[in-house]
């Protein structure tokens, strides 16, 4: 067995996913490499209406610790954090106090703290220290033992070491099948496309494209829409799309299970640096949901276009597989997919690697 690591992550949050699509890809990870014998110590500002809108209690798997915004609630959480661990993750997107965070967890490593940053937004962070050299952060990125990411392949592992990070591992989303699995649909789901996302502003176009698009050129087929800010848009949806507003985790299962077709819309950013699969898709392709994606680069590595997932370069694609693909073969379609990612692409996969990128000679504090 490898070595017992106590581990302590500054992330946006645990316990909720109220505008925090990061909170699935967390807990998979997490709860994973909880199972392998680590300890984890999980810090979360009480910010933006998170603890009011929880989707589980604290884990038995890790010890959510809620701090409060701000300098003084940070410097008392980063305390505890360094008394109570080997290894202290600073993840990007927190919402509050980054700056702050990224500086104080970089500075630990000379007090003997092994430290990572943990970016679940790979391309727009390298997007945006490569636009400005004068980025804070630019300086930090040496200073941190690992850089781990959510996304990655070859542009982002390549940018994050030219900026001198000293190793980069991507750490890919995943499906944990005791979470997202296949269940009976619900009427109340139903659909002929369905897609699930908050509204972003580096999405919103793209949404617009793939999703809005097909929908006013199909008025007779039923479309759904789930996630939080659609219905502050200046743009009326069509007449024959469903606004939900937020839909907890609890019901993903339902939501992916019910549609004929589920939609996953990359943000700008990550279809443009390839290799960022977005939790959606590991959460409805594992419910055996018949997955519809944009178009980007590696794809292939997680599921075979065509016959595990229908890709579409524009709007009018994705409004051709609404008209022509039956619910027998989404059907079929979704559960190639369902094995693909049992076989594959799991939690326990993603912790085994990311175990064997902490226990590294790279994390050795100086």
């Amino acid at each position: 067995m490898a070595e017992r690591l106590r581990i302590a992550m500054f992330g946006s949050s645990l316990v909720s996913s109220y505008w925090n699509g990061a909170a699935t890809y967390y807990r998979g990870v997490l709860r994973a490499l909880a199972g392998r014998g680590h300890a984890i110590r999980f810090y979360e500002p009480d910010a933006f209406e998170r603890q009011q809108h929880r989707d589980i209690a604290d884990p038995p798997w890790a010890k959510v610790c809620v701090y409060r915004p701000g300098e003084a609630g940070v410097a008392y959480a980063l305390g505890d954090a360094q008394r109570n661990s080997d290894i202290v993750i600073k993840a990007s997107g927190v919402g509050v106090d980054d700056a702050l965070l990224e500086h104080e967890v970089a500075r630990m490593k000379s007090s003997g703290c092994a430290t990572a940053f943990w970016d679940v937004d790979a391309p727009a962070t390298l997007e945006r220290l490569h636009a400005d050299p004068d980025d804070p952060f630019v300086k930090l990125v040496p200073r941190y033992d690992i850089i781990l990411t959510y996304g990655g392949g070859p542009r982002v592992i390549s940018g994050y070491r030219s900026l001198g990070a000293r190793d980069c591992v991507p750490i890919y989303n995943a499906l944990d099948p005791d979470t997202h699995h296949p269940v009976a649909p619900e009427q109340r789901y139903a659909a002929d496309l369905a897609f699930l996302g908050n509204r972003l502003p580096d999405r919103e176009a793209r949404v617009h494209r793939f999703f809005f698009g097909p929908a006013a050129r199909l008025p007779a087929r039923a479309f759904l829409l789930g996630g939080a800010g659609w219905g502050a848009s200046s743009t009326p949806a069509p007449a024959n799309v469903r606004l939900l507003g937020h839909v907890p985790t609890a019901e993903h299962n339902a939501f992916n299970c019910s549609a004929r077709l589920v939609l996953n819309i990359n943000r700008d950013s990550m279809a443009r640096f390839g290799w960022s699969p977005p939790t959606r898709v590991f959460e409805a392709a594992g419910a055996g949901a018949c997955l519809v994606v944009d178009r980007w680069e590696g794809i292939e590595m997680f599921l075979e276009p065509g016959r595990e997932v229908l890709v579409a370069d524009d709007g009018e694609a994705v409004a051709e597989f609404v008209r022509s693909v039956g619910s027998s073969l989404a059907r079929e379609i979704g559960e190639r997919a369902r094995r693909r990612l049992l076989r594959q692409h799991t939690y326990s996969a993603r912790a085994s690697l990311l175990e064997a990128a902490l226990l590294g000679q790279q994390l050795e504090a100086a």
